[in-house]
């Protein structure tokens, strides 16, 4: 049996003509969009098309980049002729604008232009990832799990679990963007649905949901040293463990979840409408005798992988424990976890493709990974520019200035305490915007904003929760983010010309439901003096 023909939702105006504009006209010559017609939510469809115009008639990417790096560039030569410093609130000692329209800075942006691309970190493992799981793609093996997964899964519930999936993939780092993404396009995509509704929803999970999680991750560990830090200004003896926030952030999971669920359903799929693109779906039709025999020996390839993963693992003297830093965290099998990835992925691929027959010589798993490769040229294009403006930018210690000016305004607003966590909030989400290392941003405001509200009673641990919160609030709707050119990639796979304005279109409802539900969650949870974490108390004791 094949899949129906993917349809917009029927359940009231949302799928009748095409709205004000006439964009659905050319649905077709756009890449295969064809967005739904007027809905009661009118007013906001219509919002969301005029950012996406707008944001579509931004440059391409790479020259978006260069524009920026070239402000950046002018206003550090500005600003450090101006004066402009402040005391980072880490070292005590004052950090001024370096000014890199100079000699100095020539020789440094120059100097520079190779080793920034080399040693940018998001670009070498998502390299890397696909590799591996352009075996798996290129054998089959994935379309296989696909067709299957589809068959098993009730079609309520696609959405809600892949948008669960993405919220608790951030203990993997960026794996979810590469795994989870595209597989996630192909599941909605068989099950006659827009596949871009699947990236969104993949997207808002993984990144949007980027604090949530059921189990620690080495944020975790890193954010809780620079809180401890920042609270010993006040109390020397202050210790933050890296379960400070976990209470709050493991509950996040599920109204991560059900917020982009009722997003993804009720707003962002009524947008997208049918898919009309050339992309051919996977066929939900039974799997061969070849295809069930190369999946059963496949997934036994997992499954002994998995079982070498924990023997590994669960020993304390297991091969992939380092014993000057046991446990999870610290194990070699998450500082590796790239390799596994690869490992996972190029393994069952192999072995589904010997057995199904889809790999007969060693030159077909050399094409499967040329062919994505070919999907990556663009986004190492991208992020070859991005890696120069994200060193520019930290070269000009504007970050630095931004970070603590925002957290010094903060403090002058002089508000009560929960409006000060809401006002933290925004604050974290709107700094994200230009600067996405949630260490780095850590590391610049925690000197301020921890003591700033241990002198008005609340704890360091809550502080860190409500800037975790603000920190994934920004994640999927920001172009400088290193993993946005690589999701945008994705969409222009099933809409080749798809743009900025595009993905911050159809990401951003994720976005403002987040900052709604999120705050609110927050603000309960302080009303209702629940800790954030074990041994972490809202209040510090009188």
């Amino acid at each position: 049996m094949t899949v129906p023909e993917a349809r917009p939702p029927e359940s009231g105006p949302a799928s009748a003509a095409t709205p004000t504009g006439g964009r659905g006209a050319n649905a077709h010559a756009s890449g295969g969009w064809e967005p739904p017609g007027p809905s009661p939510r009118g007013w906001l469809l219509r919002t969301l098309n005029v950012i996406e115009t707008a944001g579509n008639a931004l440059p391409h990417p790479a020259s978006l980049f260069v524009i920026l790096s070239v402000v950046v560039v002018v206003l550090s030569w500005i600003l450090h002729a101006a004066g402009v410093s402040v005391m980072h609130p880490a070292t005590g000692e004052a950090a001024q604008v370096v000014n890199l329209l100079s000699a100095e800075g020539a020789q440094r942006l120059t100097m520079g232009l190779l080793p920034n691309f080399i040693n940018f970190a998001p670009y070498g493992p998502v390299l890397v990832c696909l590799l591996g799981l352009s075996v798996a793609e290129h054998s089959g093996f994935l379309g296989a799990v696909v067709r299957v997964i589809i068959g098993a899964t009730p079609p309520r519930l696609l959405t809600l679990i892949v948008v669960f999936i993405g919220a608790t993939s951030s203990t993997a780092g960026d794996v979810g963007y590469v795994l989870l993404l595209p597989l996630s396009a192909a599941l909605f995509h068989s099950a006659g649905r827009n596949p871009l509704t699947g990236l969104a929803a993949a997207f808002a999970g993984v990144s949007g949901g980027f604090a949530a999680n059921l189990l620690l991750s080495p944020t975790d560990v890193i954010l809780a040293g620079l809180t401890q830090e920042a609270a010993r200004i006040i109390d020397p003896a202050y210790v933050v463990t890296p379960m400070a926030s976990y209470f709050f952030l493991a509950s996040s999971v599920f109204l991560v979840t059900l917020t982009g669920t009722f997003v993804t359903e009720r707003v962002v799929e009524p947008r997208l409408g049918r898919y009309t693109g050339d992309v051919i779906p996977e066929q939900a039709v039974p799997l061969t005798f070849a295809e069930w025999r190369g999946l059963r020996w496949a997934m036994l390839t997992v499954v002994v992988l998995t079982a070498l993963v924990v023997w590994g693992l669960v020993p304390t003297d297991g091969f992939l424990q380092d014993p000057n830093k046991p446990g999870f965290i610290g194990s070699f099998f998450l500082r590796g976890l790239v390799a596994w990835i690869f490992v996972f992925g190029l393994v069952p691929g192999l072995v589904y493709g010997m057995v199904a027959g889809t790999i007969r010589r060693d030159v077909d798993v050399y094409k499967g990974m040329q062919k994505n490769m070919e999907l990556i040229a663009g986004y190492t294009v991208i992020i070859f520019f991005i890696a120069q403006f994200v060193n520019i930018f930290s070269w000009s210690n504007l970050g630095v200035i931004l970070a603590v000016k925002g957290a010094m305004f903060l403090r002058a607003l002089d508000l009560g305490p929960i409006p000060l966590l809401i006002a933290l909030i925004v604050m974290t989400g709107s700094i994200n915007l230009l600067l996405g290392s949630s260490s780095a941003k850590w590391a610049m405001l925690a000197p301020v904003l921890v003591p700033m509200f241990m002198l008005l009673g609340y704890s360091p641990e809550l502080t860190q929760t409500a800037y975790r919160v603000g920190d994934s609030l920004t994640n999927i709707i920001t172009p400088l983010s290193s993993n946005f050119p690589l999701v945008l990639i994705f969409f222009q796979k099933y809409m080749p010309k798809a743009g900025i304005g595009t993905l911050t279109a159809t990401m951003l409802p994720y976005s403002f439901a987040n900052l709604v539900a999120w705050t609110v969650m927050l603000v309960v949870w302080v009303w209702l003096q629940l800790p954030t974490g074990p041994g972490a108390p809202l209040f510090l004791p009188q």
